[in-house]
């Protein structure tokens, strides 16, 4: 096996397993140049969605429940475009943060984070319920 005494797999172990992890050289296997599925190979499966695909309410959630911890923790409202959040997301961080620092003052900062997560996945999720809003891009 490969050169000797090295313990390495020669240049033509090397191609040949190569070959095998490719399928190149499994008989077995469907030819790469056919036009359709040959009768021993099962035909494709059809694609599916990725599995990291994020709805429009989940990341509509995300993003707001995210600046809404820095406007709380910060105290200061920035530009609703600075922080890539449309009219109507910035609407919703708006109610969000002002529930959120009562939560705070009564209950702390870990109480009004939770706080932030619920409402701003429920507020997202009735916003995107029936698709993305209309209005235009800003709304």
């Amino acid at each position: 096996m490969g050169r000797r005494g090295s313990g390495l797999p020669g240049p033509t172990a090397l191609v040949l397993g190569l070959a095998l992890l490719t399928g190149c050289g499994d008989p077995g296997a469907p030819d790469r140049d056919s036009t359709g599925p040959t009768p021993s190979a099962p035909a494709a499966a059809p694609p599916s969605a990725s599995p990291s695909t994020t709805s429009a309410a989940e990341l509509c959630a995300s993003i707001v429940a995210h600046w809404s911890r820095e406007v709380l923790d910060s105290d200061t409202y920035g530009d609703y475009q600075s922080m890539g959040l449309s009219n109507g997301q910035y609407e919703i961080l708006r109610t969000v943060v002002d529930a959120a620092r009562a939560v705070e003052r009564d209950q702390g900062a870990a109480a009004a984070y939770r706080l932030i997560d619920r409402r701003s996945r429920a507020a997202c999720a009735g916003r995107y319920r029936n698709g993305t809003p209309t209005g235009g891009p800003w709304q």
